[in-house]
């Protein structure tokens, strides 16, 4: 399902003056990414801000999403919470959903189970979920690390088929080690696109491809030639840029530069704040816009 789908996008939720999403802007995005090199999106992640979506306008969101995507590449959708039964009960509803190919399964936050908790709730989502499962493991939002060894274990649940990983390049390298080839494994870190791939992932879920797309589309090119060089230095200068979308809460520095480049995606619900004008002029010189 995702062999060669090296460069994936988290992609934003577009609002309107109304705060309500905006699907024309939608599409005009969705079109600029599988242009510039988007090979496969997770819609309804941390980027798309869902924890400010409603379960029905999430599954409105997936619905015409799957139409402006029109089965050219794949989408894996956000469908994780900290409760299991309500997240088993919602992908039950994702999956009616012709074009949906993965659920998006965030590691429970607040309630910060122990390894064993979360090999439990995985296990038990994986076994009730008519959608194959890629985890979503990232600590610094949701209280608790899944350590490397319960990734593994997991890996081998036939339905646990991925894992969006931010974390360190060690824990990277032995996810990838010690679980099948044909366990998808992303790095959710942009600054680790290019040693993700190097060591044996399949790529990134990256939040930098709404502005950068072309760029991380030559990078992976030029290290699939063998140009090792190139790639490198691509890598090396997008890095501070890729630092400069999260110098403030996320997804606000992407959705204002995306207005910068005409996208008109709107602003941010709260609690994240839309930046100011002073946000602005600091985030836009760090991007070159």
């Amino acid at each position: 399902m995702l062999k060669n789908v090296d460069l994936m996008t988290a992609i934003i939720t577009p609002f309107d003056e109304n705060q309500e999403i905006d699907f024309k802007a939608l599409k005009k995005l969705t079109e600029h990414l599988l242009e510039t090199g988007s090979k496969g999106f997770v819609i309804g992640g941390t980027t798309g801000e869902t924890p400010t979506l409603t379960e029905d306008e999430k599954l409105t969101l997936y619905r015409k999403f799957v139409e402006i995507v029109a089965g050219r590449v794949p989408i894996i959708a956000g469908a994780g919470s900290n409760n299991t039964q309500q997240t088993i009960d919602f992908i039950n509803k994702l999956s009616q959903i012709n074009g949906i190919d993965m659920a998006l399964v965030v590691v429970p936050y607040y309630n910060k189970p122990n390894q064993r908790g979360m090999i439990n709730h995985f296990e038990a989502v994986a076994k009730n979920s008519p959608l194959p499962i890629m985890i979503y493991n990232i600590p610094g939002r949701t209280g608790v690390l899944m350590a490397k060894e319960t990734v593994v274990k997991l890996a081998q649940n036939k339905n646990i088929q991925g894992i969006k990983q931010c974390n360190t390049m060690e824990d990277l390298e032995y996810i990838v080690e010690h679980t099948d080839d044909d366990f998808n494994v992303y790095s959710g870190e942009d600054a680790q696109a290019l040693f993700a791939k190097i060591i044996g992932a399949n790529g990134v879920v990256s939040v930098a491809s709404h502005i950068y797309g072309t760029e991380l589309t030559r990078m992976y090119q030029s290290l699939d030639s063998g140009n090792y060089q190139l790639a490198g230095k691509i890598q090396r200068q997008l890095t501070p840029k890729m630092n400069a979308l999260f110098m403030y809460p996320s997804p606000s520095p992407t959705k204002a530069a995306l207005n910068k480049l005409g996208y008109q995606v709107g602003g941010c619900r709260l609690p994240i704040a839309t930046l100011n004008n002073d946000e602005k002029k600091v985030l836009f010189k760090k991007l070159d816009l």
